[in-house]
């Protein structure tokens, strides 16, 4: 009896962890997005117009989202764009946070696909042992010109986040190129191993 609960017990959990993970990371994307605006509109709509629906915030923020979008189209809104960086880039305090988001930003959304999606093996933490790496750009020049050869940054995804890990630089011809999707590579990291296709 005691085996056949186990068994219920740690099936279900296998199926309900996942889901209902997934939801409630859902749900709180939801919240933090609305609470964003949210929490400005609801005291005006309320005092105003006597109604609020939750909701709003996100889809205020979607507007301004593609109002953005729209403006960095054309002329107008890249200069705009170009005199807010101008302004960020010389306030003590953005000046180091405001570049770096943009990166992020910019390797994140662009349009095109990304070298991030190169899977490679490296031997990492040490020869003889292989692990799965991104591919993510070559390195910089000043550290080529230094060692004398082509180097390429590599991310090393930790276990059971990938989204975190460690940028190493690898000489290009140790790095080995793997027919592998980015969806079964993170399959296989976010899984110790346990699923490899």
């Amino acid at each position: 009896m005691l085996r056949l609960f186990k068994k219920y017990f740690f099936s279900g959990l296998a199926v309900f962890l996942p889901i209902g993970l997934t939801i409630y990371v859902f749900i709180w994307v939801l919240n933090f997005t609305e609470s964003i605006f949210g929490r400005y509109l609801r005291p005006f709509f309320l005092d105003y117009y006597d109604f609020y629906f939750w909701g709003l915030g996100i889809i205020v923020l979607l507007l301004i989202i593609l109002f953005c979008g729209f403006l960095v189209t054309n002329y107008f809104g890249r200069a705009l764009q170009a005199l807010t960086e101008r302004i960020m880039l010389r306030i003590p305090l953005m000046a180091n946070i405001y570049p770096a988001f943009k990166e992020i930003a910019g390797f994140i959304f662009r349009e095109k696909a990304t070298k991030f999606e190169q899977v490679v093996l490296v031997e990492w933490p040490r020869k003889g042992v292989y692990t799965i790496g991104f591919l993510t750009n070559t390195s910089p020049r000043a550290v080529m010109d230094k060692l004398g050869r082509e180097m390429v940054n590599v991310l090393i995804p930790t276990v059971p986040n990938p989204l975190t890990g460690f940028m190493m630089m690898f000489p290009k011809e140790e790095v080995v190129l793997i027919d592998m999707s980015f969806e079964e590579a993170l399959r296989t990291i976010v899984s110790g191993g346990v699923v490899t296709s």
